[in-house]
């Protein structure tokens, strides 16, 4: 009997161990999808990398680390990823669906198409599947297959805008202008608020020869999204086709403000401004263009064209030089080279190339040699497509087509469960060691106790932001090594408060939220009266409820599927809870006010959140992100006019976003 007992306590103990096992497993991976959720692409990786030690049969982990992977642009890595996972299990549609775009982006077109027809079999109604083998087709440049493939999609997803779009370009490759205003106009009818079907209507119209109403359509677009380039560039092409010169040379300038490098706007623009006679500038552009594509032959003639007319001979000669090896035959070009060499005083190569010429027109007159004249005269009729390398449209502006971008999507990437929302709320602030760095991006909100905080410690300075950025990997291997560090010094001291709250920085920063949330929790206890640790507690339970609400709505999917409107969790009176000792212990933080509306507003009480918010601006009268949520408020809960005046008031703040949401309410009416 007593022998039966051992045998049944080392039963129950490997039992226990390999539970532990799993739940640790589980909890890995939890965490590595909680980064894959914020975008935190590196890090997951090495989450899931540690589920593959663990468990290599299972198949989870190798897809969302190609979802990582293919997040970070190494498709080679994504798909050998998936075809372990497909080996694995394969009877999981999103892994041929991912695995198929990895492959679209590698330009294997073939094997993209036969993974998302293998998808197809899960879901023959998937809209996303069927647009991305619409996309394939159009790489493939089969028009007549994309059409099919587009038109079958709208059977089932006739309100489907981004499907009308393609098929509208499909249209216009097949030089199917008829087609493509029926397509345009149905995008424009289901989705009338948006830039993108304006300016695609915009491309018919400009096709048509119809510049006038395109301008007005792209007047739309660049209303209702202000801050793409894109627009200004198509808008700029149009202009100069209506001979508005000074307006489309405004809008290259306002489209390289916004994207300075945009490749086509600084093209055209040395195109316009050499017409006009701003030889200089005109060669600014043309050097940043060689810049980036040093074989752009088109630009380096336009470049020599330039030099020789502001009297740079010799390098225009150099110039015209390089043209020659891509282009033997180029009769203008030697003509061009001849002149540049004489004026620069090099006779001898001068009358080289007037001997070439001579040879070349008797070849012509005697042989029936074809002139290459004709071949390289430039037609300024039409602009050229970006793809279009013919010396002869050298001097031709770039037209922009409705996308120059491969068109594939996925629902998988970035913060995915959002990705039909369009207007959101500004995130709430959290204390961190790093924000993200813009143009036009704040460096940090300052707060006095924080910065009394940061001095009396001698570790990295906390920062208050809401703008987070992902790790890289150097800087992820930092924080897991400190955590090693201070749960040393937590062992031999376990009371010291700011030990707990570096580590449980360390642990919110590598996305384990669970243990940051414990180890704020025994800081809290050892001191209550901390507003620091209150409101970095409250911060960490916000996102730690968002990823759990994230993983309940999509229980069982095994992957990040769509936002749902169901009941906000009730914990999220505990981040309030949090926020309400925060504003006690210091009442000017304009953050914390902050923080707590937009936890009230998770909670669906708009009126609290409009006190808060309006606290919040209050105590800072240059708090752009407060103006902006109290706006959208505002607008959702019926008060429009000064839902609108907020998000003006933000937009001059710098939150450049809400003009755009200004328009779409004007427009919508509400």
């Amino acid at each position: 009997m007593r022998f039966l007992r051992g045998i049944m306590l080392q039963v129950l103990l490997s039992a226990a161990i390999i539970c532990n096992a799993q739940l640790n497993t589980a909890r890995v991976m939890e965490i590595g999808r909680n980064a894959l959720y914020f975008e935190d692409y590196v890090l997951s990786i090495q989450y899931f990398n540690q589920v593959i030690d663990a468990k290599p049969f299972l198949h989870e982990p190798y897809f969302f680390r190609a979802l990582a992977k293919y997040n970070l642009e190494d498709y080679s890595g994504a798909v050998q990823d998936l075809d372990i996972a497909i080996v694995k299990n394969p009877y999981i549609m999103r892994c041929y669906q991912l695995r198929g775009l990895c492959r679209a982006h590698q330009d294997s077109l073939q094997l993209a198409e036969k993974d998302l027809r293998s998808a197809l079999r899960f879901n023959p109604q998937s809209a996303e599947v069927w647009q991305n083998l619409g996309a394939v087709a159009m790489q493939q440049q089969d028009w007549e297959k994309a059409a099919m493939v587009l038109d079958s999609l709208l059977l089932f997803s006739p309100r489907n805008s981004r499907a009308y779009l393609m098929r509208t370009q499909v249209a216009l490759n097949a030089r199917d202008t008829l087609t493509a205003r029926q397509m345009v106009e149905k995008a424009v009818v289901h989705d009338r608020y948006s830039s993108q079907v304006y300016a695609a209507r915009a491309v018919v119209n400009s096709t048509e020869g119809n510049y006038a109403v395109a301008e007005e359509d792209l007047d739309k677009a660049i209303d209702l999204l202000p801050n793409d380039g894109g627009n200004y560039v198509n808008r700029a092409l149009v202009r100069y086709y209506r001979n508005n010169l000074r307006g489309a040379m405004e809008d290259y300038d306002m489209a390289l403000y916004i994207e300075p490098g945009s490749f086509v706007a600084h093209y055209n623009r040395g195109i316009l401004r050499m017409e006009v006679g701003d030889d200089n500038r005109a060669i600014e552009d043309f050097d940043w263009v060689l810049g980036v594509d040093p074989d752009n032959t088109l630009a380096r003639f336009n470049r020599a064209l330039l030099k020789d007319k502001i009297g740079d001979s010799k390098g225009a000669v150099a110039d015209y030089s390089r043209v020659i090896d891509g282009y033997p035959n180029f009769e203008y070009a030697y003509q061009c080279r001849a002149a540049a060499r004489r004026r620069s005083g090099d006779v001898r190569g001068a009358e080289a190339d007037e001997e070439w010429l001579r040879k070349r027109q008797l070849d012509i007159y005697f042989n029936g040699t074809q002139s290459a004249s004709q071949e390289y005269v430039a037609d300024n009729d039409k602009p050229r497509k970006r793809s279009d390398n013919n010396v002869r449209n050298y001097n031709k502006m770039i037209s922009s087509d409705i996308s120059d971008d491969k068109q594939y999507t996925t629902e998988y990437r970035g913060r995915v469960q959002n990705r039909n929302v369009y207007v959101e709320l500004e995130p709430v602030f959290v204390l961190t060691y790093y924000h993200s760095t813009s143009e036009l991006g704040a460096e940090g909100h300052y707060f006095k106790p924080l910065a009394d905080f940061n001095e009396t410690g001698s570790g990295q300075p906390l920062l208050l932001t809401n703008d987070e950025r992902a790790l890289s990997e150097s800087e992820v291997t930092r924080h897991f090594s400190n955590i090693d560090v201070v749960s040393k010094t937590l062992a031999a001291n376990p009371g010291d408060v700011r030990a707990r709250l570096e580590r449980a920085l360390d642990y919110y920063l590598v996305q384990d939220l669970g243990e940051a949330m414990c180890d704020l929790n025994a800081a809290v206890a050892a001191a209550p009266d901390s507003w620091i640790l209150y409101f970095v507690r409250s911060a960490v339970r916000y996102k730690l409820l968002e990823t759990e609400q994230m993983n309940e709505e999509n229980a069982g999917a095994g992957i990040l599927s769509g936002h749902t409107d169901g009941l906000p969790s009730i914990d999220f009176r505990l981040v309030k809870e949090d926020l309400d000792r925060v504003v006690e212990l210091v009442p000017d933080f304009a953050h914390a006010y902050f923080n707590r509306a937009n936890a009230s507003a998770k909670l669906s009480d708009f009126k609290a959140a409009i006190v808060d918010y309006t606290e919040a601006i209050s105590k800072d009268g240059r708090f752009a992100e407060a103006y902006f949520n109290r706006g959208l408020v505002r607008v959702y809960t019926g008060n429009s006019e000064e839902g609108l005046a907020d998000l003006s008031k933000a937009g001059e703040l710098g939150l450049f976003q809400a003009y755009s949401l200004i328009k779409r309410f004007k427009l919508g009416g509400k």
